[in-house]
């Protein structure tokens, strides 16, 4: 069987044992392959992402980008992103990457202060610390452009978000919910987008700036 040589990439990342062990924390493979097709449509041609980890739905991304396209990928750990470096090149898209080890809050703030970004980001991937994901759309929404869009990681949070408060939890569930639930909170009466929840993955919120 045949497939297109952008998804042999995918296969060569998601089958690596290293990668299969951490897969967990992990974009999953249909969630990478529609942020993808996502990107496709929108002709993004420059993109931000925070949390990288082993880099899967960076490689998903650098693929979906043209030739001229750009990443900056934030992450404080760049021995996890390391991992998927040789998938990266391989690939032949490390040329695409701008790869930043700090936290995202730092690299977002000096963005903004240095102005040259703003309203000039495509889209924005945000699989990160989730007690910061409302500070970060605060931000974000000053550096993607209107008509660009935010999307939300582990927005369902291993389904935790339509179950009781009362219901019995692990204590990183519940922890993670708290944040989770304020966010999707947030993001449904927040008038600066337009959302989409979507059941992909671990529940992806996509946003859309509309000013």
């Amino acid at each position: 069987m045949a497939f297109p040589c952008t998804f042999i990439y995918h296969i060569s990342y998601v089958s690596f044992s290293v990668i299969i062990i951490l897969s967990l924390m992990n974009v999953p493979v249909d969630e990478g392959l529609f942020i993808s097709m996502l990107l496709k449509i929108m002709n993004a041609k420059k993109t931000i992402e925070l949390g990288v980890f082993i880099g899967y739905s960076l490689l998903a991304t650098a693929l979906a980008l043209p030739q001229d396209g750009k990443i900056i990928a934030i992450d404080p750990d760049k021995e996890a992103y390391q991992t998927g470096v040789p998938f990266i090149k391989k690939a032949g898209v490390e040329h695409k990457i701008n790869f930043i080890q700090s936290d995202a809050m730092t690299v977002l703030n000096d963005l903004i202060a240095d102005g040259k970004e703003e309203g000039t980001l495509d889209f924005a991937m945000v699989d990160a610390d989730k007690e910061n994901y409302l500070n970060y759309h605060e931000l974000l929404l000053k550096l993607v452009r209107v008509g660009g869009i935010i999307a939300y990681d582990n927005t369902l949070w291993f389904g935790s978000v339509a179950r009781s408060e009362e219901e019995e939890m692990m204590d990183f569930e519940r922890a993670g919910r708290v944040h989770i639930m304020k966010l999707n909170k947030f993001l449904a009466s927040d008038p600066r987008v337009e959302l989409s929840h979507l059941s992909i993955g671990d529940g992806v919120a996509l946003c859309r700036r509309l000013y």
